[in-house]
């Protein structure tokens, strides 16, 4: 699934409360300055969690839509960063939700039989990297989800245990215990998932 370049959200142009209150006064420029370093970001988790980027960019654009909207109801109580995740997450589940079930990979596997193994030679380094990448997202994608979306922010995101909190609404204790267990389910399915794809010795 092809990603995006993301930004970095160290530095931004001009502080933030003074963008929304600029926006909150009409200026529509001054809304795609304000999330300018996190769209494509945001593209990347939801795209992950969704595992399909045009359902991924349908619901950043909802996400984007409403936090304009709701920007007065915005309080500073979290970064605008936490807030607007908030409000991407929240729509993805409820995208999830309405749409059906994704087909495992066990499924995938029953149905058209495993796929052939690539000897060494045939792989260079640059498709092997490509290769475990795309073994390391179809694991996360078969998580549940509370635990998908917990690795998904901590492991891709890089966030900390309390914005993680702030986003799924739980406490810092339960994300710690949702990723730890996260973690080892994520292991359970990734050590089959090498094997089979590692090259014969």
């Amino acid at each position: 699934m092809p990603l995006r370049h993301q930004t970095s959200t160290a530095t931004v142009s001009q502080d933030e409360h003074d963008l929304i209150r600029s926006i909150l006064a009409g200026s529509s420029e001054a809304f795609e300055r304000l999330i300018s370093p996190y769209s494509d970001r945001l593209f990347n988790t939801l795209a992950h969690i969704l595992r399909n980027a045009e359902a991924a960019e349908d619901v950043l654009q909802d996400a984007l839509l409403q936090a304009f909207v709701k920007l007065n109801t915005y309080q500073g109580k979290s970064s605008f960063y936490t807030w607007l995740y908030r409000i991407a997450v929240n729509l993805a589940f409820s995208y999830r939700r309405r749409e059906r079930p994704t087909i495992s990979m066990d499924s995938q596997k029953r149905e058209h039989g495993e796929e052939p193994h690539s000897t060494l030679e045939a792989v260079d380094a640059e498709s092997l990297r490509m290769e475990r990448a795309e073994i390391l997202h179809l694991a996360i994608g078969e998580l549940t989800e509370e635990f998908r979306t917990v690795i998904i922010l901590r492991e891709i995101e890089g966030c900390d245990y309390e914005t993680i909190g702030d986003i799924l609404a739980i406490s810092p204790g339960t994300v710690r215990s949702r990723i730890h267990r996260g973690r080892l389910q994520l292991r359970e399915k990734l050590i089959p998932l090498f094997k089979q794809n590692s090259p014969a010795t």
